[in-house]
Protein backbone atom coordinates (compact mmCIF):
# COMPACT_ATOMS: atom_id res chain seq x y z
CA UNK A 1 0.00 0.00 0.00
CA UNK A 2 1.41 3.34 -1.09
CA UNK A 3 1.60 6.00 1.58
CA UNK A 4 2.92 9.55 1.62
CA UNK A 5 2.66 11.11 5.05
CA UNK A 6 3.48 14.80 5.41
CA UNK A 7 4.38 16.48 8.68
CA UNK A 8 5.91 19.71 9.93
CA UNK A 9 3.25 22.22 8.98
CA UNK A 10 1.89 24.80 11.35
CA UNK A 11 1.59 28.48 12.17
CA UNK A 12 4.67 30.66 11.78
CA UNK A 13 5.29 34.39 11.82
CA UNK A 14 6.45 36.24 8.71
CA UNK A 15 10.18 35.82 8.27
CA UNK A 16 10.15 32.50 10.09
CA UNK A 17 11.06 29.01 8.97
CA UNK A 18 9.48 25.58 8.80
CA UNK A 19 10.69 22.19 7.66
CA UNK A 20 8.22 19.85 6.05
CA UNK A 21 8.80 16.11 5.86
CA UNK A 22 7.17 13.47 3.70
CA UNK A 23 7.67 9.84 4.68
CA UNK A 24 7.04 7.42 1.82
CA UNK A 25 6.28 3.71 1.79
CA UNK A 26 4.90 1.07 -0.51
CA UNK A 27 6.89 1.90 -3.64
CA UNK A 28 10.47 2.15 -4.86
CA UNK A 29 11.18 5.61 -3.47
CA UNK A 30 14.65 6.24 -5.01
CA UNK A 31 13.28 5.76 -8.54
CA UNK A 32 10.59 8.43 -8.24
CA UNK A 33 10.69 12.15 -8.81
CA UNK A 34 9.57 13.73 -5.55
CA UNK A 35 7.85 17.09 -5.44
CA UNK A 36 6.11 19.51 -3.15
CA UNK A 37 2.99 21.28 -4.35
CA UNK A 38 0.82 23.79 -2.58
CA UNK A 39 -2.73 25.04 -2.87
CA UNK A 40 -3.96 28.25 -1.36
CA UNK A 41 -7.68 28.95 -0.84
CA UNK A 42 -9.35 29.80 -4.13
CA UNK A 43 -6.24 29.01 -6.17
CA UNK A 44 -5.04 26.09 -8.24
CA UNK A 45 -2.49 23.64 -6.94
CA UNK A 46 1.01 24.72 -7.99
CA UNK A 47 4.41 23.10 -8.09
CA UNK A 48 6.74 24.46 -5.42
CA UNK A 49 9.84 22.29 -5.80
CA UNK A 50 10.94 18.95 -7.17
CA UNK A 51 13.96 16.67 -6.97
CA UNK A 52 14.77 13.97 -9.48
CA UNK A 53 15.16 10.30 -8.72
CA UNK A 54 18.42 9.69 -6.86
CA UNK A 55 18.55 13.42 -6.08
CA UNK A 56 20.49 14.66 -9.07
CA UNK A 57 18.56 17.79 -9.98
CA UNK A 58 16.27 20.19 -8.19
CA UNK A 59 13.73 22.62 -9.58
CA UNK A 60 11.92 25.51 -7.87
CA UNK A 61 9.06 27.84 -8.58
CA UNK A 62 10.31 31.40 -9.06
CA UNK A 63 8.29 32.54 -6.04
CA UNK A 64 10.28 30.33 -3.66
CA UNK A 65 13.70 30.24 -5.32
CA UNK A 66 16.40 31.20 -2.85
CA UNK A 67 14.10 30.69 0.16
CA UNK A 68 13.06 27.03 -0.07
CA UNK A 69 15.26 23.94 -0.38
CA UNK A 70 14.10 20.46 -1.31
CA UNK A 71 16.18 17.46 -0.32
CA UNK A 72 15.65 13.73 -0.20
CA UNK A 73 17.08 10.93 1.89
CA UNK A 74 16.73 7.72 -0.08
CA UNK A 75 17.91 5.64 2.87
CA UNK A 76 14.97 6.95 4.93
CA UNK A 77 12.45 7.15 2.06
CA UNK A 78 11.82 10.75 3.02
CA UNK A 79 11.73 14.06 1.19
CA UNK A 80 12.04 17.41 2.95
CA UNK A 81 11.17 21.00 2.21
CA UNK A 82 13.10 23.59 4.20
CA UNK A 83 11.21 26.87 4.02
CA UNK A 84 12.92 30.09 5.12
CA UNK A 85 11.90 33.74 5.03
CA UNK A 86 8.25 32.77 4.93
CA UNK A 87 5.67 35.38 4.03
CA UNK A 88 1.85 35.38 4.12
CA UNK A 89 1.73 34.49 0.42
CA UNK A 90 3.24 31.11 1.32
CA UNK A 91 0.12 30.20 3.29
CA UNK A 92 -1.35 27.06 1.74
CA UNK A 93 -1.85 23.35 2.12
CA UNK A 94 1.39 21.68 1.07
CA UNK A 95 1.23 18.30 -0.66
CA UNK A 96 3.90 15.71 -1.25
CA UNK A 97 3.91 14.03 -4.67
CA UNK A 98 5.70 10.99 -6.06
CA UNK A 99 5.86 10.48 -9.82
CA UNK A 100 7.45 7.97 -12.13
CA UNK A 101 6.91 7.99 -15.86
CA UNK A 102 6.85 4.54 -17.39
CA UNK A 103 6.24 5.46 -21.00
CA UNK A 104 4.48 8.26 -22.89
CA UNK A 105 1.03 8.52 -21.36
CA UNK A 106 1.73 6.06 -18.57
CA UNK A 107 2.92 6.94 -15.10
CA UNK A 108 2.63 6.20 -11.43
CA UNK A 109 1.51 9.29 -9.51
CA UNK A 110 0.82 9.44 -5.77
CA UNK A 111 -0.26 12.23 -3.40
CA UNK A 112 -0.08 12.77 0.31
CA UNK A 113 -2.95 14.12 2.37
CA UNK A 114 -1.42 17.57 2.76
CA UNK A 115 -0.19 19.66 5.65
CA UNK A 116 -1.33 23.20 6.43
CA UNK A 117 1.21 26.02 6.53
CA UNK A 118 -0.04 29.36 7.80
CA UNK A 119 2.17 32.44 7.84
CA UNK A 120 0.68 35.17 9.96
CA UNK A 121 1.55 37.59 12.72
Amino acid sequence: QVQLVESGGGLVQPGGSLRLSCAASGFSFPTYVMSWYRQAPGKERELVASVTAFGGTTNYANTVKGRFTITRDNAKNTVYLQMNSLNPEDTAVYYCNANRRLSPGSQYNYWGQGTQVTVSS
